[in-house]
C-alpha cells in the first residue's frame, strides 16, 4: 500500500513565493507541507549573492541567500506548523480525488491529499539553438550560479555570456569576480535589457557588451573550446563576417519560461501571454486559478523580479489560508496588492501589467 499524506495546505516550490505563501498560511493557522525539489529550500534565492533592489518590505539592499535565511527563520518563529520536504519532486495530479504523488529522491514515493494548494513551481531556462549547442561547457546562466554560489566551483576559464538581462549582467559580474575572463556579452538586442547599475560595473572591468550580436556556432570535439559569434541586422539576420572567440564556456542567460506542467493536469485554464515569457494560468486578485483549490504565485505565474514573487506569495497564502475558513486580517490583503503596485511601476512593470491584464478576471463562477 502506498502511503497517503494528508496537509491543510500543499505548497509546490520552497523558493522565495513558495516560502512567503508557507509563512502567511501557517502564520494563520494551516497545517502547511512544502515540496521542494532540491536539496535546501530557498529556490533562486540561495544563489544570489548580490544584493535586492524593490522596496524596504521585500528587503531591499539584502542579499538574495540571506532573504531565504529571514523567510526561514519566519517559518521557523512558527513551530512546527509547517514541514519542508526537499528531495521531493510532485510528479502527478490527480483532480478526480485531489490527490499529488511525490517522489523523494529515487526510491521513496508517495502520495498527498491536500484540501488547497499554492503551485510556486517557479520557471525553467530558456536556451537558443545554435551549432553544438550540447557540447560540455554550454551552461545555463542558473547551473552557474548553482556551481559558483552554492558548491563553490569555478565552471572554468574564459566565457562567453549570451545575454545582457540582468541575469547576464550580473551572472558576468560574479564570474569576473570568481577569476573567470569574461571575453564578451553579447546580446541580440539593440539595447541592454538589465539595469544600467549592473552594466556599468562589468564595463567598469573592460568586458565588452556586444549588443546585436549572438552565438552562431560552439566548437570543440569533445568538450568546448570556442564561440563562434556574429553581428545580427534590424531584423535579427546575419551580417558581416563570423568571428572565432577562445573559450571555455558558453553561458545562456537568455530568459525563463514558466514551469507549468501540473497546471495542464489540473485542467486550469491557460493562456499564451508573451509578456508573462509562456503559458500561464488565469487568475484573480487572490491568486486563484480557475481550478478552485489551487492558487498559484512567483514565476511559475509569469516572469518578474523576485520580490514580485514574494508579495504573490503572501497574497496567494492569505487567500488560500482565507478558503480554508482560517481568520484573516483582510487589510493584509490591500497592503500587498499595494506593495505589489509599487513594485510594478515603471517601464517593465508596464510590460507585466500589459500581461497580467490579459488572464486577471474578477472573479470565478460558483
Amino acid at each position: 500500500m502506498k502511503k497517503t499524506f494528508e496537509t491543510d495546505l500543499l505548497v509546490i516550490g520552497g523558493g522565495a513565493a513558495g516560502l512567503c505563501a508557507a509563512a502567511e498560511a501557517a502564520g494563520a493557522g494551516a497545517n502547511v507541507t512544502v515540496i521542494e525539489s532540491d536539496l535546501h529550500p530557498g529556490g533562486q534565492l540561495v544563489k544570489q549573492t548580490h544584493k535586492f533592489f524593490g522596496s524596504r518590505d521585500e528587503y531591499a539592499g539584502t542579499r538574495g541567500y540571506k532573504i531565504a535565511e529571514i523567510l526561514l527563520d519566519e517559518i521557523k518563529s512558527l513551530g512546527d506548523k509547517v514541514d519542508i520536504r526537499c528531495n521531493s519532486t510532485v510528479t502527478g495530479y490527480y483532480p478526480e480525488d485531489g490527490v499529488f504523488t511525490v517522489m523523494k529522491g529515487e526510491d521513496e514515493y508517495y502520495r498527498i491529499k491536500a484540501k488547497k494548494a499554492v503551485m510556486a513551481t517557479g520557471a525553467q531556462e530558456r536556451m537558443i539553438p545554435f551549432t553544438n549547442n550540447d557540447l560540455p561547457g554550454v551552461y545555463g546562466a542558473g547551473a552557474v550560479q548553482t556551481l559558483m554560489n552554492v558548491y563553490g566551483v569555478v565552471p572554468g576559464k574564459k566565457v562567453i555570456m549570451v545575454g545582457a538581462g540582468n541575469i547576464g549582467l550580473i551572472v558576468s559580474y560574479q564570474l569576473a569576480q570568481a577569476g573567470v575572463e569574461v571575453a564578451a556579452v553579447v546580446e541580440a538586442m539593440p539595447k541592454i535589457g538589465g539595469y544600467w547599475v549592473h552594466a556599468a560595473k562589468i564595463r567598469r572591468l573592460g568586458i565588452p557588451i556586444l549588443l546585436r550580436h549572438t552565438v552562431v556556432e560552439a566548437t570543440g570535439d569533445k568538450v568546448l573550446d570556442g564561440a563562434v559569434i556574429q553581428e545580427l541586422d534590424d531584423k535579427f539576420q546575419l551580417i558581416g563576417e563570423p568571428v572565432k572567440v577562445d573559450c571555455d564556456i558558453i553561458c545562456m542567460a537568455v530568459g525563463l519560461t514558466p514551469t507549468t506542467e501540473l497546471f495542464w493536469q489540473a485542467g486550469c485554464k491557460m493562456q499564451f501571454v508573451p509578456q508573462l515569457c509562456g503559458y500561464v494560468p488565469f487568475r484573480d486578485k487572490t491568486m486563484r486559478t480557475s481550478c478552485p483549490d489551487m492558487w498559484v504565485a512567483g514565476d511559475a505565474s509569469g516572469i518578474e523580479e523576485a520580490s514580485a514573487a514574494m508579495v504573490e506569495g503572501r497574497i496567494a497564502g492569505h487567500s488560500a489560508a482565507a478558503a480554508l475558513g482560517l481568520k484573516t486580517d483582510a487589510k493584509k490583503f490591500d497592503e500587498y496588492w499595494t506593495r505589489l503596485d509599487h513594485l510594478r511601476a515603471g517601464e517593465v512593470g508596464e510590460k507585466i501589467l500589459a500581461g497580467i491584464g490579459q488572464v486577471l478576471v474578477s472573479g470565478w463562477e460558483a
